[in-house]
């Protein structure tokens, strides 16, 4: 996948900003070109409409998530903590993109990003739990990287290593893992 130009990141910059303060549907094209001072045209040269610029905004994290999934499913052997601290890890990377899809729910299910997060989740869960697990286990798996991506939200100003360390022990112990 080819960089973004300087003004691309420059777009999607200031779409984040306005997405996350009015959402996606209330921020207007030309609302961000003026953001940035330039023109409608300008702005379309690089995305050719609102929904291909939240999807390049989404899309380092689909590309990060399958990657993260594919490392870990190739381990053969999981070690759940480091599972949970890699996943720990990715969510912190994504923060402001997970906080934009929460905000945009409607929008963003438009796009299939929410079966995507939960087939992720599934294959996750298989990777911690095994393939068959009980509805017991199913269960702890889902409150344990639910909460542990919930923390990366929730504690935005919390030092990032204790954050993780603390993060990542919970959800050990949702899965009735000693920490």
């Amino acid at each position: 996948m080819p960089k973004p130009t300087d003004t691309k990141r420059r777009i999607q910059a200031a779409a984040r900003e306005l997405f996350a303060r009015q959402g996606v549907q209330k921020t207007s094209l030309q609302e961000i070109a003026n953001r940035l001072g330039i023109t409608k045209p300008a702005l379309y040269y690089h995305f050719s409409s609102r929904e291909e610029l939240v999807r390049s905004i989404v899309q380092p994290l689909v590309d990060d998530g399958e990657a993260f999934l594919t490392r870990q499913e190739a381990l053969g052997a999981i070690e759940p903590r480091a599972l949970l601290e890699d996943y720990f890890d990715f969510n912190l990377r994504h923060r402001d993109v997970i906080v934009l899809i929460f905000a945009e729910a409607t929008t963003l299910a438009d796009l299939g990003l929410f079966d995507m997060v939960l087939k992720w989740r599934e294959r996750i869960i298989i990777l911690l739990q095994g393939p068959e697990p009980t509805l017991a286990e199913a269960t702890r798996a889902v409150v344990a990287l639910g909460g542990l991506q919930d923390c990366t939200i929730q504690f935005p100003d919390a030092p990032a290593d204790e954050l993780r360390r603390a993060s990542v022990d919970a959800a050990c112990a949702a899965l009735g893992l000693r920490p």
